[in-house]
């Protein structure tokens, strides 16, 4: 990605981090745990303001948003007093920034709160949105598209970094302001879109919807398809579908839009707008999908703070080693995917990734009650705040954890996401990982003493005669259905050190 532009912060490892993101429809206030690849939300806040309503009429910002936004920024100033939290970016984009009060409001910010309000620019918007994006999609090729209130933040993204990029006034408070009708809008979205001639190189590619209004469409169309994961980030709509449902909600009216589940009613006065522009959008570029991503500005400057060694880092493996650090019994567990290694010898490698960071967390469910702790280690895993992660990945990590606390395959409807090979191979995962905490009891370390390693058409787990008692019932059940399910026989040997017996 681009380099990048502001100096790394220093934070400790326990200090939290907040940003407040002041936008022309609504403010947020976001506290993280720490600085990190793969930021944890800890408190999150938002209040519809409408600070850029009748902005492009006026001039000045909504004298009601304003005061609606200050009483609350008041109130979040005292919340991070509570909190203890020192470290508070406060960012303000296309309101603030265009409006020819905005820094007047600014300084009042200071005045009453104490807080320094950055006015991004344009570019700086577009820029940081996308690196939110690819702080929690790595991979992330194509266009990005961050909407908010008052513009449009259009920028191209290549493998090697950002490319091009544009702000367009064509937020939906600012649209439904210039212009009166459907016709009239979409005539407006066209031309402004067609002056971006950079977008024509991105025909074809997938496009990145970051923004509230169109988290809002994206939930709209999960309903309207019955998908089973209701989570948003890494959703991915094929583009024909997602254009047909955003053009039909840009041609309701507000009383038939307020039938519509999942969405918020302060939201349903912009969400035909938006989808207008969503639907714009596709007919212009044709884009493969829409992937939908939760993270955007916030997480891009959060990303832009860290040094080039910490933006290298896998967001789901950083991820995962925090939880597991916070919810490990006796330790780290981080070497339960080496042990586990021989068992997966014969795959392609497809799974390596999702199955490390699966064993990272394996351990996460021991504190609750035992007869419900399979069930709660599947709904905890597809909706645990990971990055880096697609949604059949995230249904292959809940399975596994299923099966490791069961052994039973896992059965739920969010696992339709989940291909066979990927059930089979999740389910085995689970069966090793039920396995090793087993015979381990948790402490993994003990691990380290043993092996498990396939030979032929026998799984063998070798143990040193200093730990032959480890051997019980419970190991040698759990050694013979990992076993079956990937067709061999089950052995326990013991050796005189495990050096010897896998030589």
């Amino acid at each position: 990605m681009q380099a990048v532009r502001h100096a790394p912060v220093a934070l400790s490892r326990d200090q939290p981090i907040a940003v407040i993101d002041i936008g022309s429809n609504s403010i947020r206030l976001v506290v993280y745990q720490r600085l990190s690849r793969a930021p944890m939300a800890v408190f999150n806040e938002k209040v519809l303001c409408g600070l850029g309503r009748d902005l492009a009429r006026t001039g000045r910002l909504s004298p009601e948003g304003v005061d609606q936004a200050l009483l609350n920024l008041d109130r979040f100033a005292c919340l991070l007093g509570g909190m203890g939290v020192s470290h508070v970016d406060v960012l303000a984009t296309a309101a603030v920034r265009d409006a020819a009060d905005g820094a007047a409001f600014a300084n009042e910010i200071k005045r009453r709160c104490g807080f320094d309000v950055s006015v991004v620019s344009g570019a700086e918007e577009g820029r940081l949105a996308a690196l939110g994006v690819h702080c929690g999609i790595p991979d992330a090729v194509g266009v990005v598209g961050d909407l908010g209130g008052g513009s449009l933040e259009l920028v191209g993204l290549r493998p090697d970094g950002i490319d091009e990029q544009d702000t367009m006034p064509l937020g939906p408070l600012r649209l439904m302001d210039e212009a009166s009708g459907l016709s009239d809008r979409q005539q407006k979205v066209d031309a402004v879109l067609e002056g971006a001639a950079w977008l024509r190189r991105y025909r074809g590619q997938r496009f990145y919807a970051v923004g509230g209004s169109w988290r809002a469409l994206a939930r709209v169309h999960m309903e309207r398809h019955e998908y089973p994961l209701h989570l948003i980030h890494q959703y991915v709509a094929p583009a024909a579908e997602l254009a047909e449902v955003a053009g039909l909600i840009a041609r309701q009216r507000k009383v038939s839009l307020a039938r519509l589940a999942g969405v918020s009613k302060r939201r349903l006065e912009t969400l035909p707008a938006a989808a207008l522009v969503m639907e714009r959008l596709i007919k212009m570029l044709a884009p493969r999908e829409i992937v939908f991503s939760a993270l955007g500005l916030r997480e891009g400057h959060l990303y832009d703070l860290l040094g080039p060694e910490h933006q290298a880092v896998d967001p789901l493996i950083e991820g995962c080693s925090d939880i597991a650090g916070r919810l490990d019994r006796f330790g780290p567990v981080a070497g339960i995917a080496d042990w586990t290694a021989s068992v997966f010898v014969d795959d392609d490698g497809r799974f390596d990734r999702i199955r490390r960071a699966t064993c990272l967390i394996s351990d996460c469910c021991w504190g609750e009650h035992p007869d419900y702790r399979a069930e709660h280690a599947l709904t905890w895993g597809l909706r645990l705040p990971l990055l880096g992660i697609e949604h059949a990945e995230r249904a292959f990590l809940a399975a596994a954890l299923y099966t490791r606390y069961s052994g039973d395959a896992a059965d739920h409807p969010a696992l339709s996401v989940l291909d066979g090979e990927g059930r089979d191979h999740a389910r085995t995962l689970g069966l090793a990982l039920r396995l090793a905490h087993t015979l381990a009891g948790g402490a993994a370390s003990l691990l380290d003493s043993t092996v498990l390693e396939r030979v032929g058409d026998t799984l063998r787990l070798v143990l040193p005669g200093t730990l032959e008692s480890l051997a019980g019932d419970a190991v040698s059940r759990r050694l013979n259905a990992l076993a079956r399910a990937i067709d061999c026989d089950g052995a326990v040997v013991v050796a005189a050190s495990t050096a010897m017996a896998a030589g």
